[in-house]
């Protein structure tokens, strides 16, 4: 827990260099953030510029790389390459969210909220703080800083939306602006809409709504006309992969139309990036492994550049697209900043965990199977360290992960939310399956749990342990389930179906569908997974089928219960509701709730914490993890 983390890379608009951020532990609930720089090519070491507890977001280099602009005390800055203490450019008292140097380099563009009314702090301040829904966040705005002179002017023609994203045409002109009708996820993110904003006389041209988890705007020249790429969920349902979507700017007020770039493809868009000389570059999760593909402008469709094991992220592009930096895992590597051409080799410019290298950990191994109806399946296999599968059975932990529409890549499983690595070094063999909902497969694949969650999904899940047991790895006496978020929510699903896990971890779950959809930050979203809303009629209702608390008094196995108090997106009712069911027929569980926590641990008592529960509670229930 205390290891450093690798947050964000970005590469200059040159290529020549690669900033990123690097957080370390400073005391039991803090971390320190440090900027580096390093050449692209690995020619020299990193270099520190600057450090702070306060050092949030993803820096942006000027036009001309020869600075970097970030957010530090709430407030942006900026520093040299030669280091040194860096210059406060602003002095806002609203909220910074986001930022991007416009070129010419005169000019920020700033996404922020409005400075608090003073008659709005000194009402709260007396006690007159009601809050009126749907009106109780601010937006936050499209602002513009000169560098010339002080203070965010604000760019009309959006009115109150909330803006998410923007990205400059290469050539200087307008700015593509994201944004949504108010700042809740519910409904906010059903209401994206993409726009053209011209940053000198203000006009704001609306392109049509947009679909749902809209981002990554994209400018590209087809050598007719501009076009502008977004990633998106893709239609009609709410529940799917994402895609690549394309627009072309109409030269007038004409209705611009969306087309899919990425349909039929059996990989995932999971990032897209602009690039100024040219179409943009994309990250596709593909399987247990990340491939870098570039869009082929005459053909309209993207082609593969090259492929990485493991998981690739945080992709940044030169203004030429000939270089490009990423945050890169392989399965004994933490992430690490790498560089290169798309096409490859890629060069590792950082090494933020030395010390992993000096531990032996559990093999991982890729597993490859099939579902009961056919449908080929991935995933990982963690085998205690210096033991190979001669040496089972093993007590095996299968742990799900969230989503659904994520996946376990081939990477290195080293921390509280995926603690393959932690389980394997006290004696467990630990499962990690790539049932079907989740990513790198395609949209079909990712839609087949519209409706349907906890089903084939389950079923995906069984056969993989299966086989674990068939071929002599996995003990079927001493079987342990766990996960998060969504991988939560299938553990309480599992020992409401059987009474073959000796231990289950549910790890901020749902356990009833139709609570998810009144209180959760995506309810629309929800609906669409557990296939029904509670407010269509008196029921009998889909998603109380798919709800693990309907199944509460089916099930025998001791569960431990973990959820953040703080917790938004699934919020702690869903913990409590599943411990009362459970409670009220007599199952052993116990409930953990972490104060000041949401959806993720953050407080570095707390992971550690949360690191020896899990492992005490299946080594209580699940015996000895010597053979």
């Amino acid at each position: 827990m205390d290891g450093a983390r690798l947050l964000d890379t970005v590469i200059s608009p040159d290529g020549r260099l690669v900033a990123y951020l690097v957080s370390t532990a400073d005391g039991n609930r803090g971390r320190l953030s440090t900027l580096w720089v390093a050449p692209a090519d690995a020619s020299s070491p990193p270099a520190r510029l600057t450090a702070g507890p306060a050092l949030t977001g993803v820096p942006r280099w000027a036009p001309d790389s020869a600075s970097l602009v970030f957010v530090s005390d709430r407030q942006l800055h900026r520093i040299g390459l030669g280091g040194g203490e860096a210059e406060a450019l602003t002095s806002w008292r609203g909220e910074i969210a986001g930022h991007l140097p416009l070129a010419g380099g005169q000019l920020i563009a700033v996404i922020a909220t409005d400075e608090p009314d003073e008659q709005d702090t000194r009402r709260k301040a007396e006690g007159d703080d009601a809050i009126v829904w749907g009106r109780h966040v601010p937006p936050d705005r499209l602002r513009l800083l000169d560098l010339a002179q002080p203070g965010l002017t604000l760019v009309g023609g959006l009115g109150d939306r909330h803006v998410v994203e923007v990205a400059q045409r290469p050539d200087g002109g307008p700015l593509a602006v994201i944004s949504w009708a108010c700042p809740q996820d519910e409904p906010g993110a059903f209401t994206a809409v993409l726009h053209v904003v011209d940053v000198d006389t203000g006009k704001v041209r609306d392109l049509d709504p947009i679909g749902l988890d809209a981002r990554s705007p994209a400018w590209w020249h087809d050598g007719r006309g501009w076009h502008l790429a977004h990633l998106a969920v893709t239609p009609p349902g709410l529940v799917g992969g994402t895609a690549v979507f394309d627009t072309a700017v109409p030269a007038d007020d004409a209705v611009a139309k969306h087309r899919n770039l990425t349909a039929g493809l059996a990989v995932c868009p999971a990032e897209l990036v602009q690039v100024a000389g040219g179409p943009p570059l994309a990250l596709f999760a593909d399987g247990l492994d990340t491939a870098i593909y570039r869009l082929d402008p005459a053909a309209q469709r993207f082609r593969r550049e090259s492929a990485r094991p493991g998981r690739l992220d945080m992709l940044t592009a030169s203004a030429s697209g000939k270089m490009i930096a990423v945050r890169a895992s392989t399965a004994y590597q933490p992430k690490d900043v790498y560089a290169g051409p798309p096409a490859g080799p890629l060069v590792r410019l950082s090494d933020t965990r030395p010390e992993v290298s000096q531990i032996r950990w559990g093999t991982q191994e890729r597993l490859s199977y099939q579902a009961s109806d056919g449908l080929e399946l991935d995933g990982l296999l963690v085998l205690p360290p210096g033991r190979g599968r001669a040496d089972g059975p093993f007590p095996l932990v299968t742990w799900i992960h969230g989503g659904p529409y994520d996946r376990w890549a081939d990477q290195f499983h080293d921390n509280w939310w995926a603690p393959g690595q932690w389980l394997a070094a006290a004696g467990y063999a630990v499962f990690l399956p790539n049932p079907r909902g989740g990513s790198g497969h395609g949209h079909e694949r990712a839609a087949m749990v519209a409706g349907a969650v906890g089903t084939d999904e389950w079923t995906d899940i069984l056969s993989g342990i299966d086989l674990l047991i068939a071929e002599g790895v996995a003990d079927p006496g001493r079987l342990g389930i766990g996960g998060w978020s969504h991988g939560g929510f299938m553990a309480a699903w599992a020992v409401g179906q059987t009474d073959r896990f000796a231990a289950a971890l549910m790890g901020a779950g749902i356990s009833d569908w139709g609570m998810q959809v009144g209180v959760g930050e995506l309810g629309n979203q929800e609906a669409g997974l557990g296939g029904s809303s509670g407010w269509e009629g008196p029921g009998p209702h889909r998603h109380d089928q798919l709800s693990p608390v309907s199944y509460a008094s089916k099930v025998r196995t001791p569960v431990l219960i973990v959820h953040g108090q703080d917790d938004t997106n699934v919020p702690l009712g869903q913990s409590i509701y599943f411990h009362r069911a459970l409670s009220a027929f007599g199952v052993e569980n116990e409930l953990v709730i972490y104060p000041r926590e949401g959806h993720g641990t953050t407080e570095r008592l707390h992971q550690i914490d949360l690191l020896r529960r899990i492992r005490a509670w299946f080594t209580r229930c699940l015996g000895d993890s010597e053979p």
